[in-house]
């Protein structure tokens, strides 16, 4: 292995604004409101580099100020970019402040940009007989490559590739990686504004270098040239050799590569660690002590590793810890002789406390008199926070291990359950009076579990419930809500990890069982002491944030709800299911024949590579196709939808995908999740994952069954009572969005609609076609119908014409003349968004609220997401707030008559019901009636109910 030291020269923009985007749609939103995601992309990005390289020498390069001489040779030069969003704004000053805190020397220089300060460094660090990394994925970086500076690209979904000269030559079908720069001149490059000769783009700049070699090469030789290209090129030879100029990284920069300076050395912990608690980087404290750690060993994987570094071992990066490896033990002496303290010395670098640092009283309790004395306090108490400890996850099938019981800070007990099941039901008997108990509040994170394992032993629990989870979801919703996280954001105290307890997943984690009492008790008690004090803080916030009565008269009832109707779960013709993926498994092969026929050969169509190369190489579909990150032809489902009407073979390939997915997400899948101990498959509702207060489905997602294309439906059709006496029956919101909309929007022209009972669509339709409703065209209908949903989500023409058979200037004037047809309707728009602008969050019709940082952003593409939200949330979440309703009152009347139909399912604006035939008639009244006057607004909310042997039937 060659012995040259190593320089690693991090591109900080190109990381920064990839750690942005890599969460833009999950934004890192912290207790604060702070948009962390660039900080945390960033470090992420440079804490993975250090762990699988383990650099010598390490700076970060950091543009300031633009480049004066480029934007002096030529005016527009990056003229065109975007404002900056503010989140990356805020992030460079706080990830300057870790990097000198972690002692990474910072190369700045005002009026030049990082790749010149790259470019720069890189060939001084060359001349000392450095090998140098370019940690960047910007593609110009590549006219720098040599014998001894290489490109270290990060990769879309995870990993790293190196570039050396042979991958260069590749790349781009050049001989000399300083070709590059005439590549990038001639064909010129959009994101900085670089003209580039007109009419050149990628391959015609690679033609152009195989026969005239550079930039100079091709304009001396324009007669070799024909047609329109000769006299394009010929006119623009100014342009050309401007631009090769802007596309050139300097090399003269006014800084030095100093090999002391740039020495990885130890950071100041306490300093880092300080920084990334203000910022609620939990993980990212583990992964900066894991990766300083003495115990890290580098291996790279081979999959970053190009097919010339296997073979040329002067370029490839080191695979173990060799020069400078004891510089990276934050806690002194060599890899090899590090102790294992470094687990203490890890944990005093925190302020957070733990267990070890924090003054309690947890006790078990002993069988007998003891739980007797127990149960006689505990029955005394107002307000009590408890906490089953189970075998497993599954509420249907685990059993009980412990109950964790808490009702003073600081303080609690845990009730050890014994293994035979007899005896665990006379020890639960015992506590059915505090869980049956109405006068006493019941405390706890994620109750709907514990409810759920609690009715396998016949336990209700009864009386005023605290779920600290469904709090913090009303007054931070897109903040994680599990309860480290809580801890260390509001308490600063890090709890024991499940893991530490009983180990990582696999055959060799533990079962709660196995671990021993006293640590049973100190990891059980410390839950429940930890969410007791939770629940004084979040009260509070909940009357701050004017969601108290959102939380008590909506959220905590349906915690209830949700808890049966995942308990009954629905019935399965799995027979069914079994021959439908038969047929389907008939219709791909048929499909796959017909594309294969299409493009003249056999190929592995679900492999987007493989697909792209047949699609935009071998049959040319597209003049200028799109390519993703990675380099490959796009053939996402857009692009070909786009691209379907007019080639068969993209027909069939969309068709195709959608029966495989089919095939194996629900037809083949369903069957699966069947639970063996009830024979019926059981969603998981959760409450806090949507930010509009919509529910979400998992394991099976019983929400996202196709419903627009006829296999699709058919997958309802597998859906059935629970046997022959009972008939299945779907109740179904009609158009309530927009309901919602015209009521809030106090919209005459669409309220009177609705009171007439009217077809809104086609009304619509009437009203802007200026047509009388009689004479209103299925087409006409089809295009209000569009419009009506789209103005929801902000369609724009563009978008308009997307969707339907109209050209962007029908598209555009079909939604003036909307907006002029329901004046009030814009308006309403318009204050929403001022609303959002003024406070920082819209709600809806019970409070409920969506809060919106990039409101008041000066990049317009964000800010116009964030407006679209803004109109869209009170939409979306007063229909889930009025389905909730609905849900909490037909619950009640359920159970106040002992009826025996059952509520199973909540699919968006719909319910299904397991109905017994001899309550068929009463449940019709009482379910239409209970959701039609859920919440009274200006114009009525109307139901559809159907009833049949199964859910497509029934829908």
């Amino acid at each position: 292995m060659s012995e040259q030291k190593r320089l690693f020269l991090v591109d900080a923009y190109a990381l920064i604004f990839r750690g942005y985007y890599a969460f833009i749609k999950n934004p890192r939103i912290n207790s604060k409101g702070l948009d962390t995601s660039a900080i945390m992309g960033f470090m992420n990005s440079l804490l993975d580099v250090i762990k699988r390289e383990r650099p010598d020498h390490l700076a970060v390069c950091f543009d300031k100020g633009g480049s004066v001489d480029r934007v002096e040779m030529f005016e527009a030069y990056k003229a065109n970019r975007d404002e900056t969003p503010e989140a990356i704004k805020i992030a460079v000053p706080y990830i300057q402040d870790i990097l000198k805190a972690m002692h990474i020397p910072i190369m700045v220089k005002e009026g030049f940009e990082a790749d010149d300060v790259i470019g720069t460094l890189s060939k001084q660090a060359e001349k000392e007989g450095y090998q140098t990394f370019m940690v960047t994925p910007d593609k110009d970086f590549a006219q720098l490559v040599s014998e001894n500076i290489f490109m270290y690209r990060p990769v879309f979904g995870g990993g790293y590739e190196t570039w050396g000269i042979p991958e260069v030559q590749k790349k781009f079908e050049v001989t000399d990686p300083l070709q590059v720069i005439d590549f990038l001149g001639m064909m010129g490059d959009s994101s900085d504004n670089i003209p580039g000769l007109p009419g050149v783009g990628e391959k015609t700049a690679k033609k152009f270098i195989a026969q005239f070699g550079s930039m100079e090469g091709l304009l001396a030789n324009t007669n070799q040239l024909k047609g329109k290209m000769k006299e394009k090129v010929e006119a623009s030879k100014e342009l050309g050799l401007l631009s090769k100029k802007l596309a050139t990284i300097m090399l003269d920069v006014p800084v030095t590569f100093d090999e002391k300076d740039f020495e990885m050395s130890e950071p100041d912990v306490d300093a880092v660690t300080q920084i990334f608690q203000e910022l609620e980087f939990r993980r990212l404290i583990d992964n900066f002590v894991k990766t300083f750690s003495s115990e890290v060993v580098s291996t790279t994987s081979t999959d970053s590793i190009s097919t010339s570094e296997k073979t040329e071992t002067k370029a490839t990066p080191k695979e173990q810890v060799s020069a400078g490896a004891g510089q990276f033990s934050l806690f002194g002496g060599d890899v090899s002789t590090a102790s294992n303290g470094a687990d203490t010395e890890t944990s005093s670098a925190f302020s957070r406390k733990t267990i070890e640092t924090t003054s309690h009283f947890y006790q078990s309790v002993a069988s007998g008199m003891a739980t007797k004395l127990f149960i006689k306090n505990l029955m005394n108490q107002t307000a009590v926070c408890f906490d089953t400890e189970t075998t497993g996850l599954n509420p249907l099938t685990a059993e009980l291990v412990g109950i964790a019981f808490s009702w003073e800070v600081g303080k609690g007990f845990y009730l050890p359950f014994p293994e035979d099941k007899n005896e665990a039901q006379e020890l639960i008997e015992q506590l059915r009076p505090f869980f049956e108990a109405e006068n006493i509040e019941k405390i706890g994170q994620n109750l709907k579990y514990d409810i759920k394992v609690l009715r396998k032993y016949h336990i209700k629990v009864k009386g005023k419930l605290f779920d600290t989870m469904l709090a913090h979801y009303l007054i931070n919703p897109d903040m994680r809500h599990n309860m480290d996280v809580l801890a260390e954001t509001y308490l600063n105290y890090t709890p024991i990890s499940i893991e530490e307890l009983i180990g990582k997943k696999g055959k060799n984690q533990l079962s709660m069982r196995e671990i021993p009492l006293e640590k049973q008790t100190e990891y059980a008690v410390e839950d429940s002491d930890i969410t007791l004090q939770l629940k004084e803080h979040f009260t509070k916030e909940l009357g701050e944030a004017n969601t108290q009565k959102l939380f008590d008269d909506i959220e905590i009832p349906l915690l209830r709800v949700l808890a049966d109707m995942e308990l009954e779960g629905i019935n399965l013709d799995v027979e069914f299911l079994n021959s439908l993926s038969s047929q389907l498994d008939s219709d791909i092969k048929i499909l796959e024949a017909d594309i294969y026929k299409e493009a003249g050969e056999e190929f592995n169509i679900a492999s987007p590579k493989q697909l792209g190369d047949i699609l935009f190489d071998k049959l040319k579909l597209v003049d200028k196709p799109k390519k993703t990150k990675t380099g490959q032809y796009a053939t996402s489902e857009d692009i070909l939808s786009y691209l379907a009407k007019d080639h068969e073979i993209i027909k069939h390939i969309l068709e195709y995908r959608g029966l495989a997915k089919l095939k194996s997400t629900y037809v083949d899948a369903l069957p699966l999740q069947v639970e063996p101990s009830t024979g019926r498959v059981h969603t998981d509702y959760m409450q806090t994952v949507a930010a509009t207060g919509r529910l979400s489905s998992n394991n099976p997602n019983l929400q996202n069954i196709p419903i627009r294309t006829e296999r699709g439906r058919q997958v309802r059709k597998a859906f059935i009572p629970r046997n022959e006496d009972y008939t299945l029956l779907a109740a179904d919101y009609s158009q309530i969005e927009l309901r919602i909309i015209a009521a809030l929007s106090e919209e005459e022209n669409m309220i009177q609609a609705f009171n007439n009972g009217e077809d809104i669509h086609a009304s619509t339709a009437s009203k802007v076609f200026n047509v009388p409703l009689n004479e209103v065209t299925r087409e006409q209908r089809s295009n209000a119908k569009t419009v009506n949903f789209g103005i929801i989500y902000g369609v724009s023409a563009f978008g308009l014409s997307n969707q339907t058979d109209l050209s962007r200037t029908e598209a555009k004037e079909l939604i003036d003349t909307y907006y002029e047809t329901y004046p009030k309707l814009r308006n309403y728009i318009g204050k929403q968004v001022d609303f959002a602008r003024d406070h920082g969050y819209v709600q809806t019709v019970l409070g409920r609220r969506r809060y919106l940082k990039d409101i008041n952003s000066r990049n317009a593409v964000v800010r116009g997401a964030a407006e679209r939200n803004a109109v869209n949330a009170p939409i979306q979440g007063s229909a889930a707030d009025i389905i909730k309703i609905a849900m909490i009152n037909i619950y009640n009347k359920l159970e106040a008559g002992n009826y025996n139909t059952k509520m199973l399912l909540q699919v968006h604006d719909e319910l299904v019901f397991d109905v017994y035939k001899p309550e068929l008639d009463t449940m019709k009244t009482l379910i239409k009636t209970e959701m039609e006057s859920a919440f009274k607004l200006k114009v009525p909310l109307d139901v559809d109910l159907d009833v049949g042997d199964n859910w497509l039937e029934a829908h």
